[in-house]
């Protein structure tokens, strides 16, 4: 196929994924930017943020439901046979979320992540973004890990942090407190020690240390990223809020904050 051919094809399959953003048909989004994925291996930040919705949409949907259905299921009293349909269900979502978070950590794994050299300022800035995202679709699969399964609950929940260190380490070396990459992998990353490991104070300190960090910094901001940030600095004070408050039990009950 030519340069052109390459070119009318990318482009095609680009505005296929608006189209089905627009329609909030999010499984035909994902496949599309999929194959842009696949064939162009390296994607500009519009294609990045695509890619990113898409899936975040098409596993939201699929983690919600297993919320639901994990709450139906402790709850679920009298017969066996009730209990058992529960448990089947949620199997079936359970096997949906983790083809889904495979699927794209298999994407980072073997294209972008590749692809993302640390010699620019794009390249790095790249490089955070997919971290924090095999981070967040670790998250994900820790989520609903069972601990004698075939990849355990520790395993995935190591694989998250991993990540999600790797990312914030390369945030803070080539970033500003006030980058909504930066301030978006600190909200995940703290929810991942509050939800996941159970670490309460690692939490709290890692989301107060990057809005202080960023509130400092709040009159360097540009324009075209003035309300991403602040927006993301809101999620963290709420996380915040939440965590340190005197009703643990509202906190448990309540849903954390996360970024795209």
């Amino acid at each position: 196929m030519s340069e052109v051919e390459d070119k009318k094809e990318r482009e095609t399959l680009v505005q296929k994924a608006k189209l089905a953003e627009q329609a909030e048909r999010y499984d035909d989004m994902a496949e599309a930017m999929k194959k842009v994925v696949e064939k162009f291996r390296k994607l500009n930040n519009e294609e990045r943020n695509l890619l990113s919705v898409a899936y975040k949409n098409v596993v939201g949907a699929r983690r919600s439901s297993w919320r639901v259905i994990s709450s139906i299921e402790s709850k679920t009293d009298g017969t066996e046979k009730k209990q058992q349909l529960a448990k089947d269900y949620k199997n079936k979502v359970t096997t949906e979320l983790q083809e889904i978070c495979k699927d794209v950590l298999h994407l980072l794994d073997e294209h972008l992540l590749k692809e993302a050299t640390e010699d620019t300022d794009s390249g790095n800035e790249s490089k955070v973004f997919y971290l924090k995202m095999k981070g967040d679709y670790y998250r994900y699969l820790a989520e609903v890990a069972d601990e004698d399964g075939a990849e355990g609950k520790q395993e995935v929940m190591e694989k998250s942090n991993k990540a999600y260190k790797e990312a914030y380490e390369q945030a803070l070396k080539h970033m500003p407190p006030t980058h909504p990459i930066r301030l978006g992998l600190a909200l995940n990353f703290s929810v991942f020690y509050y939800e996941i490991m159970n670490k309460p104070e690692e939490a709290c300190k890692l989301a107060k240390s990057a809005f202080d960090q960023a509130i400092t910094e709040l009159d360097t901001l540009n324009e075209d990223s003035y309300k991403d940030s602040t927006l993301i600095m809101q999620l963290l004070r709420d996380n915040l809020t939440l965590w340190t408050s005197d009703t643990q039990a509202d906190a448990d009950d309540a849903d954390q904050q996360e970024a795209n």
